[in-house]
């Protein structure tokens, strides 16, 4: 007879996800521009805590938001790249 164990897999934070990009942008910058928020807001969310300083990370539509944020700024970076 086998015996089956079900581990709990986390699903990675969003400054996992973002790690190969994460030095290379000023999220200072993304979180008062395209979230009017501080600083500190972006990089607990990113980390996964909420306002509270527990468990939390982005709402699905915070992470819409963040989504629309990037892809603003790859096209930013795109048209400024096909200037030079």
């Amino acid at each position: 007879m086998e015996t089956m164990i079900m581990k709990n897999v986390e699903e990675p934070t969003m400054k996992q996800k973002m790690a190969d990009i994460l030095v290379a942008i000023s999220w200072r910058e993304v979180s008062r521009t395209y979230f009017g928020k501080s600083a500190s807001w972006l990089y607990h969310k990113m980390d996964g805590i909420d306002g509270n300083g527990g468990k939390g990370g982005f709402t699905p539509e915070e992470a819409q938001q963040l989504k629309g944020a990037l892809c603003d700024l790859s096209d930013r970076l795109r048209r400024a790249a096909d200037s030079i």
